[in-house]
C-alpha cells in the first residue's frame, strides 16, 4: 500500500496540481490585498468616503459605527460590503486567469490537420477529373492503369 501511495504521490500530475494550488493561494492573497488596499479605498473616496468593509445590515435593528463593533455586541449582520469586496476579488482573479490562458493558448502551436486523401485524379489522356478508383475515363474512354 505504501508503494502504491508513493507511486501516486510522485506522478507528475499530482506534483503539478500541488504547485498550482500553492501558487493559486499566494496569488489569491495578492489579489485580495490589491482589492482591499488599492482598489476599494479610491472607489470608497469617490463615493464620499464609504468604507466597503463596514457596509452591513444589523438584523437586530440596532446601528453600530463599524462592523467590528456590531460583532463585539453579538449582533447578527449581513455583510454586503465584504461581499462586494469578494465579488471584485473574484472578477480580478477570473480576468487574470483568462489573460493567462489566452497567452498560453497563443504560445502552444496547434497541430495542423493532415491533408485529406484525394478522391479524384486527372485522366492522362483528356485531363478531365475522374474518381480515383476509376479504371476507364468516362469522358474519353481511355483505360487507366
Amino acid at each position: 500500500m505504501f508503494k502504491e501511495f508513493k507511486e501516486f504521490a510522485m506522478r507528475g500530475n499530482v506534483i503539478d496540481l500541488a504547485v498550482g494550488v500553492i501558487i493559486g493561494a499566494a496569488f489569491g492573497k495578492i489579489v485580495a490585498s490589491l482589492v482591499d488596499d488599492l482598489i476599494m479605498p479610491p472607489i470608497g473616496q469617490l463615493l464620499r468616503g464609504v468604507d466597503f468593509s463596514n457596509l452591513y445590515i444589523a438584523l437586530k435593528g440596532e446601528h453600530y459605527a463599524t462592523l467590528a463593533e456590531a460583532k463585539q455586541h453579538g449582533d447578527v449582520t449581513l455583510n454586503y460590503g465584504l461581499f462586494l469586496n469578494t465579488v471584485i476579488n473574484f472578477l480580478i482573479v477570473a480576468f487574470c486567469v483568462f489573460i493567462l490562458v489566452q497567452q498560453v493558448n497563443r504560445w502552444t502551436r496547434k497541430p495542423q490537420p493532415a491533408a485529406p486523401e484525394p478522391t479524384t485524379k486527372e485522366c492522362p489522356q483528356c485531363a478531365m477529373t475522374i474518381p480515383i478508383r476509376a479504371k476507364k475515363c468516362p469522358h474519353c474512354t481511355t483505360q487507366i492503369a
